[in-house]
Parts: C-alpha cells; structure tokens; sequence
C-alpha cells in the first residue's frame, strides 16, 4: 500500500507541475508580448491553469501526509525540512508573483485573479509603462525560485539526509 501512496505522491507532482507549467509558459511569453488583447489571453491562460495546479498539489500533500506516516518519517528532520520548504516556496511565489501579475493585470484593463469573461476591461497603461513593468525579471526569478526549492525537497524525499 505505500507504494501505491508514493506513486499517487508522484502523480500529485506530476499534475502540479503540468497545471503549473501553462502558467510559467505564460509568463515567459507576457516578457515579449505588447499587445493588450494577447496579454490579456496569457493572463487568462495562466488563471486557468492554477486548477490542474491546486488540484496536483492537494494531491500531492495528502498523499505525502499518508506516506510520512506510513513510512514512520515524522520523527525525522528531512520531511519537516521539506514541509517548511514547500510553504516558503508557496509564500514567496504568492506573494511575489501575486503583486506582480496582479500590477501586469491591471496595467492591461484587467481584475486581479478573474477571468476576461467574468468582467468589463479598465483602461490600458501607456505603451511605455506597458514596457517597462513587462521587461522585469519577476519570471526568471520565481521560476529559479520554484526549481531550485523543489529540487532540494527532491533530494531530501530521496536522500533522507537526517
């Protein structure tokens, strides 16, 4: 049975990092794109693609709750290393993340976290600050954020280094 639990443990990454690969997509082609209808397309997209996400990641911790109990792991260092990592993660790519998408929202007609359908469009920034909040680096640097975090978790799930 734990096997079963690891492997769904894995599937729960697997659609977190599919749900959350639509969104990292988008956030590298928002750095080039300039036309407001298309930005606003890769803002929808990458709304959407947060409910494979959550869905991967709810997963993803409730098998690894019943794993770390299954495999008698809570007593050790490494798997509250890995929670602690997870949610720093979680923290820093919401919040920073948030406040930028959240400014690249609004400077193309759009509300925070809904969809185009769901409302009428405000105005447009200037072609300039359009430019100028697009060139920032908010996508390499959550990205080395995410990759780097979940590669550490990766290695204390298959290390158990303590």
């Amino acid at each position: 049975m734990y096997g079963a639990i690891v492997y769904l443990h894995i599937a729960g990454l697997i659609l977190f990092l599919l749900g959350h690969g639509g969104s990292a997509n988008a956030a590298f082609q928002i750095k080039h794109e300039r036309n407001p209808d298309r930005l606003r397309a890769l803002l929808d997209l990458s709304v959407w693609s947060y409910i494979g996400m959550y869905v991967g990641l709810l997963l993803l911790l409730i098998t690894g709750i019943i794993a770390g109990f299954m495999g008698g792991y809570w007593g050790s260092g490494w798997i509250w290393a890995s929670i602690i990592l997870l949610v720093a993660i979680g923290v820093i790519m919401g919040f920073y993340g948030s406040a930028y998408y959240g400014k690249v929202r609004t400077a193309v007609g759009l509300k925070p976290y809904q969809r185009t359908a769901q409302m009428t469009l405000g105005d447009v920034a200037s072609e300039q600050e359009l430019d100028a909040l697009l060139r920032s680096n908010h996508p390499i640097i959550l990205t080395v954020v995410g990759l780097l975090g979940l590669l550490i978790i990766l290695w204390l799930m298959m290390f158990k280094p303590f």
